[in-house]
This record gives C-alpha cells, structure tokens and sequence, in this order.
C-alpha cells in the first residue's frame, strides 16, 4: 500500500517527500475536499518532486458541467500531474457521472501524456447530496478512467469510517480490482487507520490531516515526521503481507 499526502505548496512538498510519501497530491483545501491548486502551484511542486515519485492533483468539487471539468483536467495534465482527481460533487445520478468522466477522460488521453483519471467520491454522500461512492467502480469502468477515491466531503462530520461500512468498503475495492482499477481511500485517516484500510485491499491511502501541525487541515502545514510515522507503519505492514 502507498501514502499519498496532500500538500498546498512546494515547501510542504519538499517535507512530504523527506517523510518518505509515495505520491505527492498537489490540492488546496480551501476550496473543498477536492479544492484544485493553480497550475502554477501544481508546477512549481512537480520541479521539486523526485522524477521516481507520482504526483497528483485535484481539479474540484466539481459541479455537473462536463466543460468545465474536462478544461480543468487538461490544466492538471498540462501542469505535470501523473493523477488527476476529479470530485463528483455536482452529479447525482450514474449517468451523469459516466458522461462527465468520459469528457474528462477523452481531454486528458487527447494530450497525449500518461495522466491517469481518478474517479472521485464522497462517503458522507446522504448529508452531500451526491453520487453514491459504492457507485464509483461501474462509473470509472465505463468511463475509461484509471482509479477510484472515497473521501469526505464535511470533514468536521466525522471521517470515513463514521459513513461507510468495511463491509461496503471492502466490496467496493474488490469490485474495482476486479475492474483493473487501483483504490485509494481517504477522509481524516491517522495512524491508527492505516492497518484498516490495508486490510480492506486499498491500493493507497490519502492523507492530510494527520500529518498537519496541530491536525488542521486548513492553517497547520506538513510535518516530515508525521509522514515518517505513516510510513513505518505502511512498512511493517508490507513486511508481513501474505
């Protein structure tokens, strides 16, 4: 299982790496869960991002406008992001949600670069009024997208765990590998989180919260440490898989 944290600039980027991250997701919370970063941003963080390290980013909580959102995916890909993830925030039914991928989909493959697409949802989606995340692996599929990710949209609600259960988690990432998709999950996650989610099968696990100064999400900043200590957990985990 890989870390993936989020950073909003690239001095937490540079802390993120020396903490031993796998993936760098470049977002700004600021503006929701999926809150997109300027392209800018997103540049100046891939020049300071090992070439052998992944990076993602987010493109927003997005509404139901497949225009807008497969204009900010090219941004993303255009800017250097290996992951683009896309919050369907604004969709509510699975039509929508395929039709709106497909775009996205077809305008990052269109660019010609290997960008893969991540379908992203909202495990509190009865407060959200959203997609159902346990939706997402039929929607990537059909869509042509690369991955799926469950987060929480209202992270002062509770996180992931509070909305889903592991058996609907665990469904939901067997089904997606069934799909060749890979699973990231996500949604004020800590430490003692880590051994639940590789247990359930993810492929990664999404973190920002935990590995901010103070546990703020919005004004504390990455620490190193705290990404080593995910990390070492991640490692004796791995250490031991079957």
């Amino acid at each position: 299982m890989r870390l993936l944290v989020s950073v909003t600039n690239r001095v937490e980027a540079l802390r993120a790496v020396e903490g031993g991250a796998h993936i760098i997701d470049v977002k700004n919370p600021k503006e929701g869960s999926f809150g997109a970063n300027f392209p800018w941003i997103i540049r100046e963080v891939r020049k300071v991002v090992p070439n052998s390290l992944e990076m993602s980013a987010t493109i927003g909580d997005l509404p139901n406008l497949p225009g807008t959102a497969s204009l900010a995916a090219l941004g993303a890909a255009v800017s250097g992001a290996d992951y683009i993830k896309v919050g369907l925030f604004g969709v509510k039914t699975k039509p929508e949600a395929v039709n709106l991928m497909e775009k996205v989909c077809t305008a990052v493959e269109e660019y010609n670069r290997p960008s893969k697409v991540i379908a992203a949802g909202y495990a509190d989606f009865k407060v959200a009024g959203c997609l159902n995340p346990l939706s997402l692996p039929e929607v990537a599929h059909e869509a042509g997208a690369h991955g799926v990710l469950v987060d929480v949209k209202a992270k002062k609600s509770g996180g992931l765990f509070d909305f889903l259960k592991d058996s609907e988690l665990r469904e939901l990432v067997d089904k997606s590998h069934r799909y060749g998709l890979t699973v990231a999950l996500a949604g004020s996650l800590d430490v003692g989180d880590v051994e639940r989610v590789f247990t359930l099968g993810a492929d990664i696990i999404g973190v920002r919260r935990a590995v901010c100064r103070g546990k703020d999400r919005l004004r504390g900043t990455v620490q190193r440490e705290a990404v080593r200590e995910f990390i070492k957990k991640i490692n004796a985990l791995e250490s031991v898989r079957p």
